[in-house]
């Protein structure tokens, strides 16, 4: 005799049960905000630690079966949960880990103290990407036994730090992981009220260039006029990056196939917080310099500080670039690129070495097909009718084109807890507590929707 599978639960009855959740999921959303896991180097790790045995907890809440791994580096969690015969397997995807807090003095409140201030949720780690976690929770909440799809959740505890032991982890937990569906709750929506589906995402290298002029410090009114000290000569050579216009002046890296949507100067301007007065820098739509073509930015500068600087020539001098690389560029080629400037524009024969900190390859998704039609109906519904965008991401999520790589049939979803105002990475994270409760429903209905198409299929 066949097995019966319960029917899927109803639109009503996944608002309902989302909206009966959502008290709990934010309160165990405050939890995790107030857990600093930071997996850079200097930090207490053991907070990550912490942090992953607070998901681990949540996802044994959902009936899920759990396991905290590592392969070298943070712990990431694993929850598993069988589909039902015949059913499709979706593996939710989100991280624990979160970025350093940076000037405390900049934050309105603590970081790693929840507060909700109109309408938003600000706390470190409150959209990017505790929010992600929650939001898988909440659908799993909604359902409860009657949960159509089998899941795999897996929560990265790295994430922010590189996920360096990510493709180790796939390797090893392969056939665990496997899955028709895979949701990446990691990026952002268009805007309040506006929900998308991102389709590419930039590459990224991050990489340090130290210049030498001199073998010790001298004094900079016996030696300055001939002597060039290494900052002037590091100042030069940053700017090289760059043409008078503000394109990339680096030769060799790629450029993608211009963006369908515009983003208006006005708003971008706003939600980047561009002082008036300040020009953009580039050339053509915005979108396009944002998704479709290489950006360099100097992240950093290692030299003495103003206010303990001695009348003397800096004799070496540090900084640490990031790269974003534009769909269709490989980051090996485009690492040598980067460096082969740098090199042969070295000013005044300073000695310069190039260093790569890590790197991640751009992806494309091809969102046609069943599924995402799944998708945009459940954003569609969620959001009460508006439909959702297709869009780039600035940004990088490296790991993506690992996904695509060992799970080539599957469909990858890039999803949204974020907001054009959310300042992830930023003093003041936050979460639209509003936008959230529908990401958390568009999750819901999203199963039901993978569930209903997984069915026609078989």
């Amino acid at each position: 005799m066949p097995v019966m599978t319960p029917p899927i639960m109803t639109e009503s009855e996944l608002r309902a049960a989302v909206e009966r959740e959502l008290p709990g999921v934010r309160a165990d959303l405050e939890r995790l905000v107030r857990i600093p896991g930071i997996a850079f180097d200097g930090f207490d790790h053991t907070q990550v630690e912490r942090s992953a045995e607070a998901v681990a907890e949540l996802l044994r809440g959902c009936g899920l079966e759990v396991r905290i791994v590592r392969s070298g580096g943070q712990p990431a969690v694993i929850g598993t949960r069988p589909a039902p015969p015949g059913a499709p397997t979706v593996l939710l995807y989100a991280h624990h880990d979160v970025q350093p807090v940076g000037d405390r003095s900049l934050w309105e409140s603590d970081p790693f103290e929840p507060v909700e201030r109109d309408g938003r949720l600000y706390g470190r780690g409150a959209a990017d990407d505790k929010a992600g976690i929650m939001a898988h929770v909440a659908a799993l909440r909604a359902f409860g036994d009657a949960l159509p799809v089998g899941v795999v959740l897996f929560i990265e505890g790295e994430e922010e730090y590189g996920s360096d032991s990510l493709e180790r982890l796939l390797v090893e937990h392969r056939t665990e992981l496997a899955a028709d569906v895979i949701v990446i709750a990691d990026s952002t929506n268009w805007d309040i009220g506006v929900p998308a589906l991102t389709t590419s995402l930039r590459g990224i290298i991050n990489c340090f260039v130290e210049l030498r002029t001199l073998e010790h410090p001298v004094h900079s009114g016996m030696f300055g006029g001939p002597v060039p000290d290494a900052l002037t000569a590091l100042s030069r050579l940053l700017a090289s990056l760059h043409d008078d216009a503000g394109d990339v002046a680096v030769e060799g890296l790629t450029r993608a196939p211009d963006a369908t949507v515009d983003y208006p100067e006005d708003r971008f301007r706003a939600e980047a917080g561009v002082v008036d007065g300040v020009s953009l820098i580039g050339t053509g739509r915005i979108t396009d310099r944002i998704w479709a073509r290489p950006s360099v930015a100097v992240l950093g500068i290692d030299a003495p500080a103003t206010a303990e600087a001695p009348n003397a020539l800096v004799p070496a001098a540090k900084a640490k670039l990031s790269v974003r690389l534009a769909a269709g560029d490989e980051p090996k080629r485009a690492y040598e690129a980067i460096r082969a400037h740098l090199e042969r524009h070295a000013p005044w024969g300073a000695r310069v070495e190039v260093t790569l900190e890590h790197d991640g390859a751009p992806c494309v998704i091809d969102c046609s097909g069943p599924l995402f039609d799944a998708a945009r109906a459940a954003f569609r519904t969620a959001w009460d009718g508006t439909e959702p965008v297709e869009t780039g991401i600035g940004g990088s999520i490296p790991f993506i084109a690992t996904f695509q790589e060992m799970f080539p049939q599957a469909a990858i979803m890039v999803t949204g807890v974020e907001d054009p105002h959310s300042r992830a990475h930023g003093p003041n994270e936050s979460l639209h507590l509003g936008e959230f409760a529908r990401v958390c429903l568009a999750e819901a209905l999203l199963l039901a929707g993978v569930a209903e198409a997984g069915t026609k299929r078989n």
